[in-house]
């Protein structure tokens, strides 16, 4: 577990990478604002969080708990949920808008960054 890593992932690294080529400018794990966003868009006010389905109790075939052990992953997951909630109310009431991605919704990653983008253009202007 040690190796699991919270930043830099290859999914997060996937979306900086598709976001970077359409043209987008933002900013990496923003410790000012509430749950600390994997990327913020400051322009559109947009964070992006790019979730593991496992840590983060996803309802998909990676999101499920572990048979053993299941006091302990019960409780984390329970926290990590808990947190997630706390860190988008937070981000709400500062006038920030959240996207989650979810690792097993990797292929969706490129058309919802060109959304992005496309709002991201349009801003400029």
């Amino acid at each position: 577990m040690a190796r699991v890593r919270s930043r830099d992932t290859r999914p997060e690294k996937l979306v900086r990478s598709i976001l970077s080529n359409l043209g987008v400018r933002y900013r990496l794990h923003r410790k000012e604002l509430p749950g600390r966003p994997d990327i913020y868009i400051s322009r559109l006010r947009l964070a992006v969080f790019v979730n593991g389905c496992f840590w983060h109790n996803h309802d998909c075939a990676r999101g499920r708990k572990p048979k053993t052990n299941v006091k302990f992953w019960h409780k984390k997951i329970r926290r990590n949920r808990a947190r997630d909630r706390k860190a988008l109310e937070g981000l709400r009431s500062i006038g920030v808008t959240a996207v989650t991605l979810w690792t097993c919704e990797y292929p969706k990653f490129e058309p919802l960054c060109r959304r992005i983008a496309r709002h991201y253009m349009r801003a400029l202007r």
